[in-house]
């Protein structure tokens, strides 16, 4: 999408559509929740800026979500897991407890308030930091190398990983109603969910990358 289609864009519209954008509006000062109604170019207007940088950077955002070819070599394979899989979860699991903590403050009293969820998301998060430093500084490496004698145990251990991850995206789904905001959610709940779900399809991705390409390698 070009960088002028997002300044004719409210902000609302972009922040529910666009996981990752509300940290690039907060960065603006831009109220994408109770002021989402206007346009990315008025709300930079009304604060004197020009909106066509923070467009270019959202069209940045947008293409790093394009799905990329899965290279085949086990060097690309894990150069492709750390950028697409491990720097993204980096990156969005704290705006996503950000919001999901500004949520359930916020809406307390509303009974559709998804309680637990800041709770959730952060132990997700704590889980996946832990697997994901494994790999970097102990299965990745060895694998670089081109295997190891005892290389079935750190895979064993990945692998049993990533099935407590699943239980973790099922609790995700369950408590967000399978993402489905209410009616009256506001913007912030809404991108919030978007963003629980692409982080859901991410981590399922990663996980399938793992499991089905890069370990049978070393099988």
């Amino acid at each position: 999408m070009p960088a002028t289609d997002f300044a004719s864009r409210t902000l609302a519209d972009i922040a529910t559509a666009l996981p990752g954008a509300t940290a690039l509006f907060r960065a603006e000062k831009l109220d994408f929740c109770c002021g989402g109604k206007v346009s990315l170019a008025d709300a930079m207007a009304a604060r004197q800026k020009d909106p066509g940088e923070l467009a270019a950077k959202l069209e940045a955002l947008e293409a790093q979500a394009r799905p990329a070819e899965t290279p085949q070599d086990v060097d690309g394979l894990i150069d492709h897991i750390l950028s697409r899989y491990h720097e993204t979860h980096r990156r969005e699991v704290p705006e996503l407890l950000r919001m999901a903590r500004r949520v359930e403050a916020v809406h307390r009293d509303n009974p559709n308030v998804p309680a637990g969820l800041a709770d959730l998301i952060e132990h997700i998060g704590e889980e996946l930091e832990s697997h994901m430093q494994k790999e970097e500084q102990v299965l990745f490496p060895m694998m670089r190398s081109g295997g190891h004698p005892m290389i079935g145990g750190p895979i064993s251990v990945m692998l049993s990983e990533h099935d407590d991850h699943g239980e973790n995206l099922r609790k995700l789904e369950a408590i967000t109603t399978d993402f489905t905001p209410p009616a009256d959610a506001c913007t912030t709940w809404r991108a919030l969910y978007v963003g629980a779900r692409k982080l859901t399809d991410d981590v399922m991705e990663h996980i399938h990358t793992e499991n089905n390409i890069l370990f049978p390698r070393f099988a």
